[in-house]
Formats: C-alpha cells, sequence, structure tokens
C-alpha cells in the first residue's frame, strides 16, 4: 500500500472521533491527507467551531511536509523559530507545528499519509490520533 485508502481513513477518523467521545473531550474535527498531501477525509464532531478544519488539515500537511511527527515539529519550531517562519511563508500559512498531527505508517513503517485532529488540547488531540491510526492497524508517528 502507497497511499492511505478512504476505506482506511473513514476508520481511523471514525475510531478517533468515538475516542474523544467517549474521553469527553471538545467536539474534535479530524483531517486524513494521503502520501501527495491530499485530502482524503475531513470529519467534524457536531459542535465543532468553525476553524477547526483548517487546524486539523494544518496539522496534518505540516508534518506530511516535513516528514516528522507533531511533537518533533513543535520541538523543532521552538528552537529554530526564524526557520519554521520561512516555512510558514513558503507554504502560505499552512503549517500548524504542535501535537495532534502525527504521520501514517503502514506495517513496513512507510508513511502513506497523515492525520490531524483539533478540538481539544493538543495532548488530547493526539491522543484521539493515536487511537484512530492505531485501531486500523497502522502506525501512529507522533515524534515522541
Amino acid at each position: 500500500m502507497n497511499s492511505i485508502t478512504l476505506e482506511l481513513a473513514n476508520l481511523i477518523s471514525d475510531k478517533a472521533l468515538e475516542k474523544a467521545q467517549s474521553m469527553g473531550f471538545q467536539p474534535q474535527t479530524i483531517a486524513i491527507l494521503d502520501i501527495g498531501g491530499h485530502i482524503k477525509v475531513i470529519k467534524r464532531s457536531d459542535g465543532a467551531s468553525i476553524l477547526r478544519p483548517e487546524i486539523a488539515v494544518g496539522k496534518a500537511w505540516g508534518v506530511l511536509g516535513m516528514g516528522f511527527g507533531g511533537r518533533d515539529l513543535a520541538r523543532r519550531a521552538e528552537a529554530a523559530p526564524a526557520f519554521f517562519n520561512s516555512l510558514m511563508a513558503m507554504s502560505n500559512g499552512r503549517m500548524v507545528p504542535v501535537a495532534g498531527g502525527a504521520l501514517i505508517r503502514n506495517s513496513n513503517k512507510e508513511i502513506i499519509g497523515s492525520i490531524g485532529i483539533s478540538g481539544d488540547t493538543s495532548d488530547n488531540d493526539e491522543i484521539c490520533a493515536v487511537a484512530g491510526v492505531e485501531a486500523a492497524g497502522l502506525i501512529a508517528d507522533t515524534g515522541t
């Protein structure tokens, strides 16, 4: 498998939303991108605020574009703000370098897509991302 399928993207997003609901988190928005950075799925919980899709896509797009998880992306952004300001300019502001974004890897550890979640704290968003990806039998690379 070279890129995430629609079936897997739906499964991951459904399981991530279930995790958020079971833990009593704020309404979530999930974005899953394929290996080319194209949106495969966006799902919003009832009550999710209007900027959540853009934030979720930004988390997913940033990790996919740089090739490492959201936690690592956040650490690097903090350590090299001038570089990340340049990346933000080059990407037209599409990167959100915080937890809640993860690469999706297959069993061979190849990147097949990415996930970004927004709605609660970044740590809670990440919990849901990992739960969704692992429910699909895949590996969530959060950059920890």
